[in-house]
């Protein structure tokens, strides 16, 4: 598999691949410019802070996250696991999300899933790993895969913020389904990450970007298994 990894200079080099392969991305990098790279911790504790984000604002998200970093200063399956349901749902967690967090961090203490060998396993097999916890979903793995360790090739086509940049990218008259998600981005390989994080820079830049989107838009990205 590719050892490429997203960093600041491949972005650059992405952002031009995709000017030059689609003229809808050359158009949108005048109007907005280039977006950031996004970064996340690896290991378990890049993935349960997925699972605190997952159907909750970005703040409340912080909040929690917060806490939990307090009360698990580690953040190693061990510890968290040490932690009985009383103390996890004081900082916070739901009962579903303690529960996935209990399921993670198990698979990673009896080695389902074992961090140091995923970036020997291509993008399926990765997301294959991951996902055997529970509350860790495709779009959980992808975004992980993405922002943890710079996979470059990645679209997560259950993304709503996503789907509603590509239509207005495409102009098209409904908004695309996964599927067809996946179809469009086929012409942005071998830069598909490059490409999300250009959709959902353009997304922001749209007249009704705001609270209500972002919630729709976390809500659906995150939903778990």
């Amino acid at each position: 598999m590719s050892k490429i990894v997203l960093d600041d200079a491949n972005l650059k080099k992405a952002m031009r691949h995709l000017a030059r392969a689609d003229a809808d991305f050359a158009r949108v990098l005048k109007e907005v410019g280039h977006p950031v790279r996004r970064e996340m911790p690896t290991g378990f504790g890049g993935l349960m802070r997925s699972i605190v984000g997952q159907q909750v604002s970005v703040h409340a998200a912080r909040s929690i996250w917060l806490r939990l970093e307090a009360a698990v200063p580690s953040m190693e399956p061990a510890e968290f696991l040490a932690q009985d349901d009383e103390q996890l749902r004081a900082v916070g967690l739901s009962g579903a999300k303690v529960r996935y967090g209990r399921s993670l961090a198990t698979d990673v203490v009896e080695g389902r899933i074992d961090f140091t060998a995923l970036d020997d396993l291509d993008d399926a097999a990765a997301i294959a790993m991951l996902t055997q916890a529970k509350g860790i979903g495709p779009w959980t793995a992808e975004i992980y895969l993405m922002f943890a360790h710079g996979r470059p090739d990645i679209m997560p086509g259950l993304d709503l913020g996503l789907v509603v940049a590509a239509q207005h990218l495409k102009r098209l008259r409904k908004r695309p389904d996964a599927k067809r998600l996946l179809k469009i981005a086929e012409a942005w390989r071998p830069w598909r990450s490059a490409a999300a994080l250009l959709l959902w820079h353009y997304r922001r830049s749209m007249p009704d970007w705001g609270p209500k989107p972002l919630k729709e838009d976390i809500k659906v990205g995150k939903t778990a298994k």
